[in-house]
């Protein structure tokens, strides 16, 4: 159960960050500091998912001892 929640947690931020990122590629941004904010959403979600998927990897480890 644990590692569903997070593996979707996962998902749902790796989805998101493909959304910020189409968003960027499609010239969304205004100007400069909306540009600024989008890169820094990804940046927000990429740490979030790097906490997540450690979190993960520490549930498996677990798990296999």
């Amino acid at each position: 159960m644990e590692l569903k929640v997070f593996e979707i947690i996962n998902r749902n931020i790796n989805e998101r960050i493909t959304d910020v990122a189409n968003s960027l590629c499609d010239g969304v941004a205004k100007d400069y500091a909306e540009y600024k904010g989008l890169c820094g959403t990804i940046h927000g979600l990429r740490s979030a998912q790097f906490e997540v998927n450690d979190l993960l990897r520490k549930i498996k480890e677990d798990d296999d001892e």
